[in-house]
């Protein structure tokens, strides 16, 4: 029987002790023999408002020695069946957001390249865009699940065309995601006009304002996205901001009226059985929850998404 990388239990070594590593994963110098890569992107120089997402990765590592290897509400053991790993964080250049979206793509190049499905522990959500770009060199057009609380559909930020505002509308006009498949979901808040949400409405996008949300299961609509999905390579990208600040304050630019941790998680298992090709959880800014409770959901939401990849169930 293959024998497979292993979290290091709570058992043998206490959880405030081990590697800073995903789930005390072992840290691979090497993409050879892994199915599932996590990686941090420690970058906040894309954000427009609170900065310190560059702490992120750390924080979300941290919290997810807290997370055993079985989930207990979908059976899956994605440790079991799949060779997993951290690969440590990218060496972005971090007085140079043009120069960190060039290595982010040409890092995620050498990693599709060998076949790894990559998890990337964000970072503001700039990162997302060179992702996209290497992501459809290797896939083609790519569905997006996009949870975020902003489209993040903007033209320019201060004359700026790549940053986290604008990750979507670039996506869009460089072809490289299917715009009626691309689902955004949770976003709500205000806006300069009305123009904000429907430009992007015309283009194909389909949205799911959280106000419509509020007090519903999320379950059905996960499942409808996945029948309308099919079988296409589908992205998900998912900002921690979706989440009301109740539930995850640690965020650069929260918003009131958001999704519940619970329907995070009844969304994210109700896309499992997608061709999910990558994953990105971004825009934990932990110096905003000294509790660290923003970092502690992003890591099992992270968890969740590695129980609905391809091959993680055998």
């Amino acid at each position: 029987m293959t024998q497979f990388h292993q979290p290091i239990s709570g058992n043998d070594l206490a959880r405030f002790s081990g590697p800073n590593t995903f789930m005390r994963l072992p840290q691979a110098t090497s993409l050879d023999g892994l199915d599932v890569a996590f990686l941090g992107v420690p970058m906040d120089i894309g954000t427009s408002w609170r900065s310190g997402t560059r702490f992120g990765p750390k924080d979300i590592r941290a919290q997810s020695a807290m997370i055993r290897p079985y989930n207990m509400a979908t059976g899956a053991a994605p440790f079991d069946h799949m060779n997993i790993a951290d690969i440590g964080d990218l060496a972005i250049n971090t007085f140079s957001l043009k120069e960190s979206l060039r290595i982010v793509e040409e890092s995620y190049e050498a990693i599709l390249g060998t076949g790894v499905i990559p998890m990337a522990l964000g970072g503001d959500h700039s990162i997302t865009l060179p992702i996209l770009r290497a992501m459809s060199r290797k896939f083609g057009p790519v569905a997006v699940v996009h949870v975020d609380a902003h489209a993040d559909v903007n033209d320019e930020m201060f004359g700026e065309k790549e940053t986290h505002g604008t990750v979507f509308r670039r996506a869009y006009e460089e072809g490289l995601i299917v715009a009626d498949k691309t689902y955004q979901i949770g976003i709500r808040g205000t806006g300069y006009g009305p123009k904000d949400f429907t430009e992007a409405a015309g283009w194909g996008f389909q949205h799911f304002p959280a106000n419509e949300l509020w007090g519903r299961s999320l379950s059905g609509m996960g499942a409808e996205i996945r029948r309308d999905i099919g079988s296409r390579p589908v992205y998900i990208s998912f900002d921690i901001d979706s989440l009301d600040p109740a539930f995850a304050p640690g965020t650069g630019t929260p918003e009131i009226g958001g999704l519940t941790s619970m329907q995070a998680l009844e969304l994210l298992r109700s896309l499992r059985g997608l061709n999910v090709v990558g994953c990105d959880l971004v825009e934990v800014s932990p110096s905003y929850d000294p509790s660290g409770n923003t970092a502690l959901v992003a890591a099992n939401l992270m968890y969740e998404m590695l129980c609905i990849l391809p091959g993680g169930q055998g």
